[in-house]
């Protein structure tokens, strides 16, 4: 389920051309793809009663759940001055992302407006643009906030996942052997 919203949210994204950068959009789907394969894996261990690839499911599902653990707290766990420099660092180093937010937000620069540079907003024309910064870090806490609280909530259901498969894996095979444990 969560793979297929990963890779749905970023074929909307490109199609109403919020986001025109292709690395994110590749990172994004890829990350789906990678989600719906495990998901595959597992239900095909516990279909099989195939204790292989529960293990390598149950094994890969753990190393996920650490991953969008640590991922979550730290998206909860951010300050303001922590944000402000994660997205002045992301603002200096991204140019497609730039411009997207720049052509969305209407706004140009991060800090300061200057006439003389470049930018794709629609305020440009007038030279009566607001810098991008307030309206970024407005709306950045809450994004942070709302993704680190679905990250952390679909963390816990991967935990119940290994748990299950740990439960599951030990279980006999009912079209089995009776006397057999495999």
């Amino acid at each position: 389920l969560v793979s297929l919203l990963l890779i749905g949210i970023a074929a909307w994204g490109i199609g109403f051309g919020l986001i025109s950068s292709f690395r994110v959009v590749g990172v994004v789907i890829a990350v789906g793809i990678f989600l719906f394969l495990i998901a595959l894996v597992g239900l095909i261990g516990a279909v099989k009663h195939h204790q292989v690839l529960l293990f390598f499911y149950m094994i890969i599902l753990l190393l996920v759940f650490i991953v969008q653990f640590s991922v979550s707290c730290a998206c909860l766990a951010l300050n303001k001055e922590q944000q402000s420099q994660l997205l002045e660092v992301g603002w200096n180093n991204t140019n497609s992302a730039r411009t997207d937010i720049e052509r969305n937000l209407n706004c140009c620069g991060f800090r300061v407006f200057y006439p003389n540079e470049t930018c794709s907003s629609d305020c440009f024309r007038s030279h009566q643009c607001q810098p991008c910064a307030p309206i970024i870090e407005e709306y950045s806490g809450m994004v942070l906030r709302f993704v680190g609280g679905i990250g952390l909530f679909f963390s816990f259901t991967e935990i119940l996942g290994v748990w299950l498969t740990y439960r599951y894996r030990n279980q006999k095979d009912p079209r089995a052997n009776p006397s057999a444990f495999l």
